[in-house]
């Protein structure tokens, strides 16, 4: 845990810090992203464009970081633990522009309790925009959409992705046969990852 979090405050962007401040406290909220080791994890990439394929919101219980995340279900997972299941042990933190003013301690609390809703639900295989199952990156977009009605990244179409690539194509005969949903709702990590509205704090 110890040398998960020196890891973790060693490499920090700069530009998104005072000089003077040091390094900063992961917060209840902060988004944070890596590449999956998982078998879907390269179509992911290659359909979004994007190295991100995994991500998950932290929260603290105990005074210890976690990561909320969708994986087999939705769960809590030791930030630590997180880390060294991505690729390289590499990582993104990322967090609201104005975190100060929107993420007070009630309204964190809130945000909380609209991911928590999530627990224990299955991961979701066929990226349905429904709530019976879940995968990564619905679960944070729907915690701060239901939390504050913000939007982290806009939803796009299956169709939107590069369904081309061979890896891509495979994993959707896979999951769907030959009936694709094109028009199904999706939100990416990469839509997420490149949302105006976050800032990056952390990365290694």
């Amino acid at each position: 845990m110890i040398k998960a979090l020196a890891l973790l405050f060693g490499v920090l962007v700069g530009a998104t810090q005072h000089p003077a401040s040091g390094p900063p406290r992961l917060e209840d909220g902060d988004i944070i992203f890596q590449t999956s080791r998982s078998p879907q994890s390269l179509a992911i990439q290659r359909a979004t464009g994007s190295r991100y394929s995994h991500m998950g919101m932290i929260v603290h219980r105990g005074g210890r970081p976690y990561v909320l995340e969708a994986v087999a279900t939705v769960r809590y997972t030791p930030l630590d633990a997180w880390i060294a299941r991505g690729v390289e042990g590499r990582f993104v933190v990322k967090r609201l522009k104005d975190s100060r003013t929107v993420l007070t301690p009630a309204t964190t609390a809130r945000l909380r309790r609209a991911a928590e809703e999530f627990l224990g639900r299955r991961y979701d295989l066929t990226f349905e925009w429904s709530d019976e199952r879940v995968y990564c990156s619905e679960l944070v977009w729907k915690a701060y959409d239901r939390a504050f009605s913000l939007h982290i990244g806009e939803l796009q179409r299956i169709r939107d992705f590069n369904l081309t690539d061979p890896t891509v194509q495979g994993r959707l005969r896979q999951r769907y046969g030959d009936q694709v949903p094109l028009d199904e709702p999706v939100i990416s990590p990469v839509a997420m990852f490149e949302s105006p509205v976050l800032i990056t704090v952390a990365q290694r």
